[in-house]
């Protein structure tokens, strides 16, 4: 047979091939084609990586054309005798008619469009070690003529490096795949970034540089979280969940069918019911390889769930993510999964367990560190919570503490008030009495004897009245006294107590209007306390009173709310109560402002002793100050006393 080419020729093209082609499938491709037509065959076959511990990726050149060599067509030929069978030599092999070897007779190596009865096969070797294989088919029984191996030998030097280029090529890819993966991965966890945004980063970016058909994230809650031992008989009842998921989008018929079926994600099972994950968390912390299906340990059930499916995905990688070591335990404890698929058979290679390794560990940082940082957020809301409770509490404790402060500062007032009153209120009668004693024993002034002895008299009712008040103020305060209930005639009571404040009202030109407008005037009440309550409002209205005005006293009788009472109402023009005094005027003490400077007498104890006797009375007084519409300087004030009846057995 001649050839169009010398063997030297044939190495030249073949490494322009190599110095013009940048793209290694379409490098491969074109060297498979100019072999094809140099040696005049059918196909032309060239195999990257015989190793055992590489991943063959093959190129197939047919000489009628057709497409491309499928997944499954190459997984048929790469389980070929003739390509398996990798020879220790250099030297070509030639097989006449396949059908009659002895070796391979009954191997029907047929597929698609291509019956091939003959082949010429050689190792490719860079540097003395295999890294391809050429083999050249023709579809008839074949005997090779002289020179034809001593070119292929040739050509399959270029090829060599050819291939040795290639796989420096997809080296270097595949190391900038790895190094971005890092970098990313990385940059996320240093960013604080979420864990969920790390997770998927760090699960797609390993699927994407390991070039995985699916990849997965599962992660496990024991219900039992001191749970240590893995043993195969008695696993504890833990949930798995799918907590990421990534599926490769480069078109292949894996990805096709991944793609089909329903996502993953979120999705929950039992350990139990898995028994990949069940020997993944026996293994660990090393990983489970798995180059084929075939290679599936038996567990007596086949999987039970759509995850993990070794018939769609016979190739799989499953590494553990690593907790901290608790206690004295040797075992660390297992937090979760990466799962990579593959949807053809593949050796995993050190380097990419390794790297799958370092990614496991870094998600397994991240996840133990948003346990710890969420831990310590709890803590610290806790104890926010706890000090702002403390700050509510020391707060109310502060404003209770201002409050006693200020009612200190009003008692020290009133006390400061009092002393001043009863300062004037003790000295004013006791130096009328002094004055009334002296002139007494001047000889020359007993003609106006009597007048002095009524001045040591009202000075001395005076004092007594003060004690008087003083001492029923404080009984009332400090026991509640029995209350005497007797038939009261109102009209006659007030009658009885009317001339007196007549006879003092006359300088000041006072008058006192009543007005019975009860049907009936007679009232059960305890008749002292209520003569002394009206005694003291009489007094009250006296002092405050305007020149030449008249006092009113109404009398009126009640029903509300089934409660049979009866109402008196005493009005007065005057000044007014401010009505910043309107809501303290029945305190001790307490006096209207300016009534001190303007010389009017009194000590503040009345009105607070006419509010403990009501109360006594199970009464109620109310006081009203408004002014006239006739007039902008008188005031009406009125004060409403309300007693009920009591029946003429009852007290208290």
């Amino acid at each position: 047979m001649n050839y169009s080419l010398e063997p030297n020729q044939i190495g030249r093209q073949i490494t322009q091939i190599i110095l013009t082609t940048s793209d290694p499938q379409a490098m491969l491709w074109q060297i498979a084609e100019a072999l094809g037509e140099i040696f005049q065959v059918d196909a032309c076959l060239i195999v990257l990586g015989v190793g055992v511990a590489t991943q063959p990726q093959t190129i197939l050149w047919r000489a009628e054309g057709g497409s491309a060599i499928q997944p499954q067509e190459q997984t048929q030929l790469l389980e070929h005798p003739a390509l398996l069978e990798v020879l220790a030599g250099a030297q070509p092999m030639a097989i006449t008619n396949l059908e009659t070897a002895e070796t391979w007779s009954a191997v029907d190596w047929r597929w698609g469009k291509l019956p091939v009865k003959s082949i010429l096969r050689i190792v490719t070797r860079f540097q003395g070690k295999a890294n391809g294989l050429i083999v050249l088919g023709r579809s008839q029984a074949y005997e090779r003529v002289h020179g034809e191996q001593e070119s292929l030998k040739v050509a399959a030097e270029s090829v060599a490096i050819a291939i040795s280029q290639i796989q420096l090529q997809q080296q270097v890819r595949t190391g900038a795949r790895y190094q971005n993966l890092l970098n990313h991965l990385s940059l996320a966890i240093r960013s604080a970034m979420s864990l969920e945004q790390v997770l998927q980063l760090a699960i797609a970016g390993t699927g994407e540089a390991l070039q995985s058909d699916l990849a997965l994230l599962l992660l496990l809650r024991y219900t039992h979280p001191l749970f240590q031992r893995r043993s195969l008989k008695n696993f504890p009842k833990t949930e798995v969940r799918v907590a990421c998921e990534w599926e490769s989008g480069l078109g292949s018929p894996a990805a096709e069918t991944t793609a089909q079926k329903q996502s993953l994600l979120n999705h929950t099972f039992w350990l139990s019911e898995s028994p990949l994950c069940q020997q993944a968390l026996q293994a660990a912390p090393e990983p489970v390889i798995i180059a084929e299906g075939q290679n599936l340990p038996e567990f007596g059930n086949s999987e039970t769930l759509a995850i993990l499916d070794s018939d769609a995905m016979p190739a799989m990688l499953i590494v553990p993510l690593l907790g901290s070591h608790s206690g004295g335990s040797t075992q660390a404890t297992v937090l979760g999964f990466i799962v990579l698929q593959q949807g053809q058979p593949r050796l995993w290679q050190p380097d990419e367990l390794e790297l799958v390794k370092w990614v496991g560990n870094q998600v397994s940082t991240a996840i133990i560190q948003s346990q710890t940082l969420r831990q310590v957020q709890s803590l610290v809301e806790e104890r926010t919570a706890q000090l702002q409770r403390s700050l509510e509490v020391q707060a109310k404790l502060y404003e209770k503490t201002r409050q006693q402060i200020d009612q200190l500062r009003h008692l020290n007032e009133l006390k400061d008030e009092f002393l001043a009153t009863m300062n004037h209120e003790l000295r004013t009668p006791l130096a009328k009495m002094k004055m009334a004693i002296e002139m007494l024993r001047k000889p020359e002034f007993s003609e106006r004897r009597d007048k002095y002895l009524e001045i040591l008299e009202q000075a001395c009712a005076q004092e007594i009245g003060l004690i008087t008040e003083l001492l029923a103020l404080q009984e009332i305060e400090a026991q509640k006294p029995q209350i005497q209930v007797q038939k009261v005639n109102l009209k006659l009571l007030i009658n009885e107590l009317a001339p007196a404040f007549e006879k003092k009202w006359v300088d000041k030109g006072l008058t006192l209007a009543t007005d019975y407008s009860a049907r009936s005037l007679i009232l059960y009440t305890d008749p002292e306390s209520l003569k002394h309550i009206l005694l003291e409002l009489l007094t009250n209205a006296g002092k405050y009173s305007h020149p030449n005005t008249t006092v009113c006293l109404k009398v009126e009788h009640q029903v509300k709310q089934q409660v049979n009472q009866m109402a008196l109402s005493l009005t007065n023009l005057g000044s007014g109560i401010s009505p910043s005094d309107i809501t303290q005027i029945f305190e001790k003490f307490r006096r209207g402002q300016g009534v001190t400077q303007q010389a009017v007498q009194g000590t503040g104890l009345g009105l607070a002793l006419v509010k403990g006797l009501v109360q006594h009375l199970h009464g109620t007084i109310d006081v009203k100050s408004e002014p006239c519409e006739d007039s902008t300087l008188l005031w009406q004030t009125c004060f409403t006393l309300t007693l009920p009846q009591f029946k003429p057995s009852e007290g208290s």
